[in-house]
């Protein structure tokens, strides 16, 4: 990035980390995975965690041996090389960080326009909060990371005070026989859920892109993935105990987007509601600052390899030019897309990516130190959680299954133009 300081220590890492993660997944998708886990979500968030844990270890070694600002892209390179095959996960990365930020933005707006008087006109006013804060931080991010980290540091204690003192109550008046066992759905269901529980995790990955902003990051960097990881899983955990001890699923169901809201109605009524969705609308402006600081250093790293155009790279403020093009590419697509379909293509694309950086972790090993047994059950784990998502979407909706494969080719022929692009470049004209 373009700064001349090294503002990135373990807590300001760390909360990006949670900042990242702690956005839409848990406040805009869990009406949507107790769709299919029902009461027992808790335990595919706990399955979701253990996955990111081996991920955040994998990864860890990997900044710590190759600390870069574009995160997995380098990774990615370190282990394949410069090629097509890098070329098009890179790409696929950057779309599904584009994907995850429209989505943060538009539960954004869903929270924001629930204090609209009833007679406004609910579409434009999500669009427009959507829209608005995305613009916001963009701004924010090209006065520089400094900025960035302290927004982080704030927002996060903000919600996790409040999501702490909503978990704490929801579990002291729990209703017990909510959490039944005789509750829960299949077991095959809780797995499933993953397509959507994950989503709620990925945004760790948000700490690999500060590297280059550390003064130490073979040392910052696997500790703060590591803290961030664990500090969320437990939130969440505490967090499913609460709402589910005090609602039944099938109004959690109903509450869809506001489910956490919902759940403080019967213990702190009103008040509570509305304490939580303002919170909501911190946590998911969060979550939009720290990803937008991860897929700025992801599209640069990415213009320096020549698989996105130069624009992407050159400086702006305190930041890259490629932080205002993709806060445009966020805009469009917020205005497009269905959040819970696409949280699920979001969640399995990046699980894809994951155990492909895993498995080329296995290939340079020895220049890690990593533990060989741990980074083969990251990836073992990313994949089997990517086929579970993948049989539960394909008995759902078809069409899901064909955005993804659209998904995957349109990487690849973006790879494949900017190639040829590049050759044109370098081939002198025959007279």
């Amino acid at each position: 990035m373009h700064t001349s300081k090294k503002p990135i220590g373990l807590w300001s890492a760390v909360s990006m980390g949670i900042g990242a993660m702690v956005g839409a997944g848990i406040f805009a998708l869990l009406g949507e995975a107790s769709s299919i886990a029902g009461s027992a979500v808790y335990i595919s968030f706990i399955v979701g965690g253990i996955i990111a844990l081996f991920s955040s270890y994998s990864m860890g070694k990997l900044g710590a041996r190759f600390p870069s600002s574009g995160g997995i892209v380098e990774y990615l390179t370190q282990s394949y090389g410069v090629g097509f095959f890098t070329g098009t996960f890179s790409i696929m990365l950057y779309f599904a960080a584009i994907v995850s930020l429209s989505l943060i933005a538009k539960a954004f707006g869903n929270y924001a326009s629930t204090f609209i008087p009833a007679g406004a006109s609910s579409f434009s006013w999500n669009n427009a909060f959507s829209i608005g804060i995305i613009v916001i931080f963009v701004m924010v991010n090209l006065k520089g990371a400094k900025d960035v980290a302290v927004w982080e540091r704030i927002t996060v204690g903000i919600k996790f005070a409040v999501l702490s003192g909503l978990s704490i109550a929801g579990i002291v008046y729990l209703n017990p026989t909510l959490l039944s066992p005789s509750n829960y759905p299949p077991t095959s269901n809780i797995f499933f859920s993953l397509a959507i529980t994950f989503f709620a995790f990925e945004g760790f990955r948000v700490i690999t892109n500060t590297a280059e902003d550390m003064p130490n990051p073979s040392k910052t960097l696997p500790k703060a993935m590591m803290i961030s990881v664990l500090l969320v899983m437990a939130l969440y955990t505490a967090i499913s105990f609460a709402v589910f001890g005090n609602l039944p699923t099938d109004k959690i169901v109903a509450a869809k987007d506001f489910a956490l809201a919902e759940a403080a109605l019967p213990i702190f009524g009103k008040i509570g509601f509305t304490i939580v969705a303002i919170t909501a609308l911190i946590a998911t402006a969060s979550a939009i600052n720290a990803n937008l600081y991860a897929v700025t250093n992801v599209t640069y790293q990415l213009a320096k390899d020549g698989e996105l155009p130069a624009v992407f790279g050159k400086p702006i403020a305190h930041s890259r030019e490629g932080l205002v093009v993709s806060g445009v590419f966020i805009i469009i697509l917020s205005l497009l897309f269905n959040l819970s379909d696409i949280a699920a293509i979001g969640s399995i694309s990046i699980l894809f990516i994951h155990a492909i950086t895993h498995i080329g972790h296995l290939k340079i090993i020895s220049k890690t130190g990593a533990s060989r047994l741990l980074v083969s059950l990251a990836a073992i784990f990313s994949l089997a959680a990517m086929v579970l998502s993948l049989i539960y979407i394909s008995k759902e909706s078809n069409k899901v299954i064909m955005i993804l494969i659209g998904f995957v080719s349109v990487a690849a022929i973006t790879e494949i133009m900017i190639q040829k692009l590049a050759r044109r470049k370098v081939t002198p004209r025959i007279k």
